[in-house]
């Protein structure tokens, strides 16, 4: 096979660009406080009160506010969940490359996200220094977040 394009070959895609933003890509938020609605039964024969305790974990993470909507989603989250198990008793290096490919697919990792689309939302609050500046993030003229690199600012060394 030659030529062409690959899955997840080339950067990818960043919502703060303005390339993103041309081409009318948008992430979906996902709420910070994570997911607040009902935990769903646990889809396939548990092994081990352990594996419903990481099901329990799993609910509460942002990502399942999308999961609670895509339920085809739960047997592959019950599937990680018995994994993530698995690694706990024996950490194998088969067993850990597994629970990655599974933290990837469900939106657990920051690549995982961005196939997904997803973004999680930012809080509410500010955080200041003790100058009293603000940590948040500024934004552009047209309402956007600027990237960190846009903020940076050159010192003199002198």
């Amino acid at each position: 096979m030659s030529g062409g394009a690959r899955l997840n070959s080339g950067p990818a895609a960043d919502p703060l660009s303005a390339r993103s933003e041309s081409r009318g890509l948008k992430f979906d938020a996902l709420p910070n406080e994570g997911y607040q609605g009902e935990v769903p039964d646990f889809p396939k024969p548990v092994q081990d009160q352990r594996v419903l305790d990481l099901w329990a974990e799993a609910w509460r993470t942002p990502q399942a506010a999308v999961w609670a909507l895509e339920s085809w989603r739960w047997p592959v989250i019950a599937e990680y969940c018995n994994i993530a198990f698995l690694v706990e008793v024996d950490a194998s290096a088969a067993l850990i490359a597994q629970l990655h490919r599974y933290r990837d697919q469900l939106g657990l990792t920051p690549a995982g996200m961005r196939d997904n689309g997803w973004a999680i939302a930012k809080s509410a609050f500010n955080h200041s220094d003790d100058d009293g500046h603000e940590d948040a993030p500024t934004q552009s003229s047209s309402g956007a977040p600027k990237r960190a690199r846009d903020r940076l600012k050159v010192v003199d060394s002198a």
